[in-house]
Parts: structure tokens; sequence; C-alpha cells
């Protein structure tokens, strides 16, 4: 039960996009199509699994205080939280960059349609804030961290395949020419936020 309240959490109430706004760059520029916007969501997903609990191992076994006392109890005292942002972005661009070659191996169609914005995923706020998170929230076990960061990643797939569709949609409707293209999907994206926040009574 407690996987499942961590999963609902991540994907509805917590949710990257409508609950704290990160990523948005992304969201913005690549939600033109559903297909691409699927392409790019997975990505995210994937690196979200696979970042945040090689993280998590990182800060309990050798960034937050007291974590290196299985090497040595003299290095109990020892505190290396500060090289966290270090440390989480470089695991990061690491695993994108793994991300990005078999992306342009096995579907170039996918890596030409995402352009720029797959490397980006390094940079994608969302992602860090997934790991960021993960280390404010403490999770007690590996399981939850994995759990958190596929919750946050199917959040974030289901905000950017959404507005995609509607934006597709969007192309067959009479809107004021001051507010097509970005104008608009802020809009859109304001009002799903707000109602996103009916999930946020949610008990389980």
């Amino acid at each position: 039960m407690e996987y499942i309240n961590i999963l609902v959490k991540s994907i509805f109430v917590d949710n990257m996009i409508f609950a704290f706004f990160l990523g948005m760059c992304s969201y913005l520029a690549v939600s033109k199509t559903v297909k691409t916007s699927a392409g790019l969501g997975i990505a995210v997903t994937f690196v979200l699994c696979i970042t945040v609990p090689v993280n998590y191992l990182i800060n309990k076994y050798l960034l937050k205080a007291g974590a290196l006392a299985w090497i040595s109890p003299s290095l109990a005292g020892v505190d290396l939280g500060f090289l966290s942002f270090i440390v989480f972005i470089a695991v990061i661009a690491a695993i994108v960059q793994i991300v990005e070659m078999v992306v342009e191996r096995y579907s170039p169609a996918l890596y030409n349609s995402l352009g720029i914005f797959l490397p980006l995923i390094a940079v994608n706020c969302a992602v860090m804030g997934g790991s960021l998170f993960m280390q404010e929230r403490a999770y007690s076990n590996i399981a939850q961290a994995e759990v958190f960061a596929l919750g946050s990643g199917i959040g974030w797939f289901l905000a950017i395949v959404a507005i995609a569709a509607l934006r597709e949609k969007l192309r067959y409707s009479h809107i004021p020419p001051a507010l097509k293209g970005v104008g608009i999907t802020f809009i859109i994206t304001g009002l799903m936020g707000m109602a996103f926040m009916a999930f946020m009574g949610i008990k389980l």
C-alpha cells in the first residue's frame, strides 16, 4: 500500500509539470505532436528510473552525513552533502548520453524529431528535481525511490502527451492571433494544473 501511495502521489498530486512546473522548456517546445512527445516522455521516464535509484545509493553510502561510516568509523563525521548537485548532474549526464546513443542507433526518426531536446534531458529540471526530491524526502529504501522515479516519469509523460494531443486539435480551432502558439499553451497548462489540484484530496 505504501508503494501505491508513493506511485499515485508522484503521478497526480506531485506531478512534475502541473504541481512544480519542472521541465517546462521541453514540455513547451516538443509538445507539437503526440508521437514526438511520447518519445521524449518515455526517454525522460527511463532516465528518471535509472538516475534516481543510482543517486539514492550514492547519497546513502557516500554523500549524506555519516554515510562513510561503512568504510571506517573515523569517517562517520564526514558530510559530503555539499557535493550533491555536482554528483547528481554527473550521473544524469552520463545516463542521458547512453540514452541518446541508443535512440540514435535504433530509432533515427525519433532522434531527428527530438533534435537538441534529447541531449537537453541532461539539464531537464524535472530529472534533476526527481533526485533532489528523493534526497529531501529521505525514502527508507531503494524500492521506494524507484517507485517515486517511475511515478514522476509517468506523470511527466502524461502531461506532455496530453498537451500535445490538445495542441494538435487546436490547429483546427479559431484562436485569436495574439494567443496562437505558446500563448494558448500556457493558458491550457494553467487550467490543467488547476484540474490536477483536485487530486490533492486523495487519501490512500
